[in-house]
């Protein structure tokens, strides 16, 4: 799924259960024009910034991050962490590549609860 059509489903979703989650009430809130939305919602416009995608994610209850990864983008946190060792997580990176996902959910409980 694109990072429109996943943005326009989530929206869509949560609309069903609450009115205030139309195209134009989300724009509003978010701080943008509902017809920018409705184009990025469309994939007609690039994603839009990671601020605004940020704002999109809060807004319909996602993880930022995902979001970003969708649209292309890596959000400028995660940056700074890999352009601190960059060789270091590029070899990562592809290492992880390969693993099914328990695998890599396993890496990352591990390392989280100090356990490697």
């Amino acid at each position: 799924m694109t990072f429109s059509s996943y943005l326009r489903t989530t929206r869509e979703a949560l609309r069903k259960q609450d009115k205030g989650y139309s195209l134009r009430q989300v724009a509003q809130r978010v701080g943008i024009e509902p017809a920018y939305l409705s184009k990025v919602e469309r994939g007609e416009v690039a994603p839009p910034s990671e601020a605004t995608i940020r704002k999109l994610a809060l807004e319909l209850h996602e993880d930022a991050d995902v979001l970003l990864a969708m649209a292309g983008k890596v959000s400028s946190e995660l940056q700074a962490i890999i352009r601190a060792r960059p060789r270091l997580f590029a070899e990562v990176l592809r290492q992880l590549r390969e693993l099914p996902d328990d695998a890599i959910l396993r890496v990352v409980r591990e390392v989280r609860n100090g356990d490697w």
